[in-house]
């Protein structure tokens, strides 16, 4: 009986899903976070305000609270009230360290612990102020504050749990002490039930911009996702300019012809020297030789654009146009030339590298067949500049140029020697080639 397994694709989806799933739980515990840090410096500077005018204004207080008691309480409420939200923010960095959700049942307790924070203030002035007095003051309006922040948690039904728990609070608060229940006898009852269902109203609207929040983080969150995968996919196989751009644009099947500096990299006389060798010194070193001259390559804007066994094909001008192309290849090749005699005195392996700069028109863009296609460039430039690199045989020399190159790099080119007319395989008529030391 066969076994029964997942496939490649599969796993790979599955390990997508997985790290979809814990980006979005990172991203809706950021906003969390936020939530109860505004809750936090929205109840400190409450406090201040009140405690600045009990010192400058203590008749307001007096007015409020009729007595000092009442006053220290609250100071005593909003003290409490902010070491809650501390600890839920301790809490919630803690599950970010372990990347862990909150639980759900846990949101809606502190839902409704938060809630019922202007509700306990209420009752409160109510008993000092009396319930019309309480009502017209401001502390209803406080159950916006936790409305509008419940957007932050990034879900509908919270948000419209709260919204439905201050209006609840707050209706039954006003009714508490109506012994009649009835709208025709008591109109009143109408003007706060109004007053509640707004509240909840703005509750469910808050769930509803939640909501779309959520999408909006599922949507980018997808976006680098993808990009993540791509890039993990084709990162050490291409040059990362080429990752962006195929990230920017799409697997499209554009090509372009555009002005590029093509290098060719060789190391004279490797196979060679790698015959008395094992395949992992041969490819150990490979590995350090090319670490070095691809990050000089790099730093000057070229990019690799395939390994070739002991060398390389770089460009600089493809896949983004690089303004000065010849000058940065020349510079990158001056101190590729510098970095390996550095290499070759510290090893018991010197390799003498030969380069081969030529400047000219290339087609660039994505080549092969249906299936399987790289980005690469084509053109007679490409195969001068190989022709070039194999010259450094012929004349012993490490870096070459064409014309083409030395006229585009000006005075940068002042100590090449012109080796004059020279003849290349595979044309019909000699060229001029100069070298640089």
């Amino acid at each position: 009986m066969p076994t029964v397994g997942w496939g490649r694709d599969e796993k790979e989806e599955a390990v997508a899903s997985a790290g979809f799933n814990q980006a979005l739980t990172r991203q809706v515990m950021g906003t969390e976070l936020l939530r109860v840090k505004v809750l936090i410096g929205t109840a400190a500077l409450f406090l201040a305000i009140t405690v600045f005018v009990d010192i400058f204004e203590p008749k307001i207080m007096l007015w409020i609270w009729h007595g000092g008691s009442r006053a220290l309480t609250s100071y005593a409420i909003l003290i409490l009230f902010i070491l809650f939200e501390g600890w839920i923010h301790s809490e919630i960095l803690k599950n970010i360290g372990r990347g862990r959700d909150v639980p759900v049942v846990r949101r809606y307790v502190s839902a409704v612990i938060e809630t019922s924070l202007p509700t306990l203030v209420l009752l409160m002035q109510i008993e000092s102020i009396g319930l019309d007095k309480a009502l017209a003051f401001g502390m209803p309006l406080a159950y916006f504050v936790f409305i509008i922040l419940s957007t932050l948690r990034l879900d509908f039904w919270l948000s419209s749990f709260t919204g439905f728990v201050a209006a609840a609070e707050l209706l039954a608060v006003a009714l508490f002490d109506r012994p009649i229940l009835d709208v025709s006898r008591n109109p009143e009852i109408y003007f706060h039930a109004e007053r509640s269902f707004i509240i909840l109203l703005c509750g469910i609207l808050a769930g509803a911009v939640g909501v779309q929040l959520r999408r909006q983080f599922v949507a980018s969150i997808h976006a680098a996702t993808a990009r993540d995968r791509v890039t993990d996919l084709f990162g050490q196989h291409v040059s990362p300019q080429v990752v962006e751009r195929l990230m920017k644009e799409g697997p499209t099947e554009a090509r372009d012809i555009r002005q590029v500096a093509v290098m060719f990299v060789d190391f004279r006389s490797f196979t060679a020297a790698s015959r008395s060798r094992t395949p992992q010194e041969v490819v150990d070193r490979l590995d350090g030789a090319f670490a070095v001259l691809v990050d000089i390559l790099e730093r000057h804007g070229g990019i690799v654009n395939k390994f070739l066994g002991d060398g390389f094909l770089a460009l600089f001008g493809a896949p983004f146009e690089t303004p000065d192309a010849a000058q940065h290849a020349v510079t990158a090749a001056r101190e590729m030339v510098a970095a390996m005699e550095q290499v070759n005195a510290g090893s018991d392996w010197p390799l003498r590298i030969g380069i081969g700069i030529h400047l000219g028109e290339v087609v660039a863009g994505s080549i092969g067949s249906p299936r399987r296609k790289e980005y690469t460039v084509i053109g007679d430039t490409v195969n001068f500049a190989s022709r070039l690199e194999a010259l450094n045989k012929e004349f012993n020399s490490q870096l070459l140029i064409s014309s083409d190159v030395r006229a585009a790099i000006g005075e940068e080119g002042n100590d090449a020697v012109p080796h004059g007319q020279v003849a290349v395989r595979g044309y019909d008529r000699s060229v001029d080639v100069w070298q640089l030391s």
